[in-house]
């Protein structure tokens, strides 16, 4: 069996597809979870889990949500104006 190699998380600010595709991919593979196990408890293909870690090819929000919440990676909104505060205050928490 191929073991999965974690991948370190992001940034949190996330000001792509690709940004944000990063870091359900770090979810998943510090689970350890395979792309294929973690398409089938997504129930998505493999390869639009792939298209969303890599941000290769569209994926609608609806199933990015939906994947994102099963790699148990979470969705802050806040206005533009305060992003760079609330990227500033999370950077610590999130390097413990």
């Amino acid at each position: 069996m191929k073991k999965v190699m974690p991948t370190h998380f992001p940034p949190p600010l996330v000001e792509s597809i690709a940004d944000f595709g990063s870091a359900v991919r770090a979810a998943r593979t510090k689970s350890g979870l395979s792309i294929q196990d973690a398409a089938l408890m997504c129930d998505v293909s493999k390869q639009t889990l792939q298209n969303l870690e890599l941000g290769s090819k569209p994926v609608s929000f609806n199933t990015a949500l939906r994947i994102a919440v099963s790699m148990g990676v979470s969705l802050f909104v806040v206005p533009t104006e305060k992003r760079s505060i609330v990227n500033r205050l999370l950077l610590p928490v999130l390097e413990q």
